[in-house]
């Protein structure tokens, strides 16, 4: 009778357990979804926005070319400043995209814990000086799949004027959370990372610039 008794609380106790789970994966899969949604209609607005852009070059008078050190199409220029775009109350640089995971997602021009729920961040540096460094949450819409890349896939980011920069992955790495000298560090042209599903490590791809079609 007593370990009868004994055994309903544990009973309860792990059917608890067992709908809080089912609950925390249900929300997981809510959020997914999500910021899945958010990122395809801030995607279908910088598109509008890069053929505005567009149209509007097209139709401007022709200007003089500027000398090569102050050339605002020189990918390393430092006085190139990279464009930004209000959407929704929230301002992006561009869009990241990787082909060989059917990946591309809007790119937030600043981060934060808030800022990460609903896009890819910035997280320091540019494409124009060969120094961007972009982190996302690992839902499975955002970064979730980056574990899978290889070297030499390829990554393009480009911004919200259209002008597109080519990398292809050097080599995958996993830092400690804790790391920052080590994720700031190196002679990398890009570098994604997101944290792996304990939150404990990061997973870190770092990118080579193969070519930019800048407008």
């Amino acid at each position: 009778m007593v370990k009868r008794i004994i055994s309903i609380p544990l009973i309860m106790l792990g059917l608890l357990l067992s709908v809080a789970a089912l609950g925390l994966t249900a929300y997981n899969l809510w959020d997914n979804h999500r910021a899945g949604i958010e990122a395809e209609a801030v995607l279908d607005a910088i598109t509008q926005h890069r053929e505005k852009v567009e149209n509007t070059e097209s139709a401007a008078a022709p200007t003089p070319e500027l000398p090569p050190d102050l050339n605002s199409g020189s990918e390393n220029n430092p006085v190139k400043e990279l464009p930004v775009v209000e959407i929704g109350g929230n301002r992006y640089i561009g869009t990241i995209s990787v082909p060989v995971i059917g990946l591309e997602l809007p790119v937030l021009e600043d981060w934060s814990l808030a800022l990460l729920k609903i896009a890819p961040c910035r997280y320091m540096g540019s494409p124009y000086r060969g120094d961007l460094i972009i982190c996302a949450h690992n839902y499975a819409s955002h970064f979730g799949h980056l574990k899978n890349l290889e070297p030499g896939d390829e990554v393009v980011f480009t911004d919200v004027e259209g002008n597109a920069f080519h990398y292809t992955v050097a080599e995958l790495d996993t830092l400690a959370g804790t790391a920052v000298e080590e994720m700031e560090s190196g002679e990398w042209d890009m570098t994604l990372f997101t944290c792996t599903l304990g939150g404990e490590t990061r997973v870190t791809v770092r990118c080579d610039l193969l070519e930019s079609s800048e407008e």
